[in-house]
Order: structure tokens, then C-alpha cells, then sequence
């Protein structure tokens, strides 16, 4: 039996083209992923919070002098500028931690997950 079919049955496989451009040396596989993921959460909050943002302040501006439109519009701006906050807090906060725990800023927000190889 030939030795390279025993040492690697499946041979060497590459990574597909979408991972390469991630490839920094240190990243890989699930650790990919999950820093796609929250990328994608944080993005997807801040579209969001913009949107909200926008017909709160659409139906404030209609509410025409009712006092309890304005109060509901007023309600919405306060809460969505609270989680856009949150949101963005939460980088400073992961980095904070990070240095805090690990001495980098950066530990949390692009971990490096050791995986056999």
C-alpha cells in the first residue's frame, strides 16, 4: 500500500476560495464563522436601529400635537437609540474585558482557536 494513502487517506484538500480571503495565518474554521456572525448580528442591528430610528421620527413629525403619539414616537427614538448604544458599546466593552483578562484589546473580538491541523 503506498505510504501517502496511509499518512493521508483523503489526500490534501484546499481551502475553498471564500475561506482564502479570510486566511491570516492564525484563523480558522469556527473561529472564522463566528467572527462572520457577529459581524453580521452587529450590522444587521445597526440597519435596523436606522430604520426604527427613521419611522419613530416619521411618527413623531405626524403625531400631530397628540399627546399620546408623541409619547409612543418619543418612547421608540429613546429605545432604539438605547440598543444602537448598546450595540456599539459592546465592542468597547468585549475590549475592555479582553484587556482586562488577556492583555490585548483584540483577544475577544478576533480570538485565535488552536484546531489540529
Amino acid at each position: 500500500m503506498n505510504l501517502l494513502v496511509q499518512n493521508n487517506p483523503l489526500g490534501n484538500i484546499p481551502a475553498p476560495v471564500g475561506v482564502v480571503q479570510f486566511d491570516g495565518g492564525n484563523i480558522t474554521g469556527i473561529s472564522i464563522f463566528i467572527t462572520v456572525l457577529v459581524r453580521l448580528i452587529i450590522i444587521g442591528a445597526g440597519i435596523y436601529g436606522l430604520i426604527n430610528l427613521a419611522l419613530a421620527g416619521y411618527s413623531f413629525i405626524s403625531a400631530g400635537g397628540d399627546s399620546k403619539q408623541i409619547a409612543d414616537a418619543w418612547a421608540k427614538i429613546w429605545q432604539t437609540i438605547l440598543g444602537i448604544a448598546v450595540s456599539a458599546g459592546s465592542f468597547v466593552i468585549a475590549a475592555l474585558i479582553g484587556l482586562i483578562f488577556f492583555g490585548d484589546a483584540t483577544a475577544i473580538l478576533n480570538p485565535i482557536i488552536t484546531t489540529p491541523r
